[in-house]
């Protein structure tokens, strides 16, 4: 399985429109070999909040399937030159192969 995590601090209030553009359809969602996407928040901090996105693909091969195809080439080239929103604090992206992944119970 190959996981990106996608994490992004922006100001204090502001999450709620970062979650909004993540739950919208994309393209990606009908991909091929994509598992699923999360998004998390964490409002904890009394300065910032921190919106992680973690999307699970099948294999790499999966998600580099989905950054060769027209539908994310063509969104890239919509948002080149744009600036981020101001709220957006900076942007850190990973990337990981998960090496273990073991089932709860739940989720058999």
């Amino acid at each position: 399985m190959f996981v990106m995590t996608r994490t992004i601090r922006v100001e204090k209030g502001s999450s709620d429109k970062v979650v909004a553009r993540f739950s919208e359809p994309s393209p990606m969602h009908e991909m091929d070999g994509l598992i699923d996407v999360s998004v998390m928040v964490n409002t904890r901090s009394k300065e910032e909040e921190e919106v992680v996105v973690i999307i699970r693909w099948e294999s790499q091969e999966a998600w580099k399937n989905w950054e060769k195809s027209d539908a994310h080439i063509q969104g890239h080239k919509e948002n080149r030159g744009k600036q981020p929103p101001a709220f957006v604090l900076g942007t850190e992206v990973k990337m990981y192969e998960a090496e273990v992944v073991k089932r709860g119970k739940a989720a058999r």
